[in-house]
């Protein structure tokens, strides 16, 4: 049997810790749309979308920690996760409050 990772969500909080450390860099792609992209998103995102996640193959390496992001968190960073795990990217984990829920910690 397969052995395959399953793809958890990470805490914002936990996401703000990990580009702090600086041991390890963090990659996140968000995989909204170009123009929900372009109103508002994460400082350093990438923005790849679903239907475009092969890109990830050619540009990062399949130790990397990637996080996926999209508005909410949970729909289709979730599904985004995933698939990068099934392509090998075990380190790939979901945004748990997405875009938004980042903008509503940095007001806080």
């Amino acid at each position: 049997m397969e052995n395959i990772q399953i793809v958890n969500c990470v805490a914002l909080e936990k996401l703000k810790q990990l580009i702090a450390d600086k041991k390890q860099e963090v990659k996140i792609i968000d995989v909204r749309d170009r123009e929900e992209f372009d109103q508002q998103h994460i400082p350093g995102a990438m923005n790849i979308s679903i239907s475009e996640l092969e890109l990830v193959n050619k540009l990062f390496d399949k130790a990397d920690i990637i996080i996926t992001a999209c508005g909410k968190g949970g729909g289709r960073s979730t599904k985004a996760a995933e698939k990068l795990n099934e392509m090998g990217f075990k380190n790939s984990n979901w945004l748990c409050g997405g875009t938004f829920g980042w903008y509503e910690i940095q007001i806080q």
